[in-house]
């Protein structure tokens, strides 16, 4: 196999790569996206449940019984 041959093969290698590479990222950030808004929405929501809930104090910041 001559150098050019095996360069050329090397730069589809990596081309490939580079291009499965780039869908992943791509699928990551979607994902990303998603998780994100939906931990606005959670958090709003638990907003909204611990402003309707008035004058309770809040247990999170006691240690839990087995402790």
């Amino acid at each position: 196999m001559t150098d050019i041959m095996r360069l050329e093969e090397q730069i589809a290698h990596l081309t490939r790569l580079v291009e499965d590479l780039s869908d992943v990222v791509a699928r990551q950030d979607r994902a990303i996206d998603t998780a994100t808004r939906r931990i606005e929405m959670l958090m709003q929501r638990e907003a909204t449940r611990e402003a309707d809930a008035g004058g309770t104090v809040p247990l999170g910041d006691q240690r839990p019984p087995h402790w």
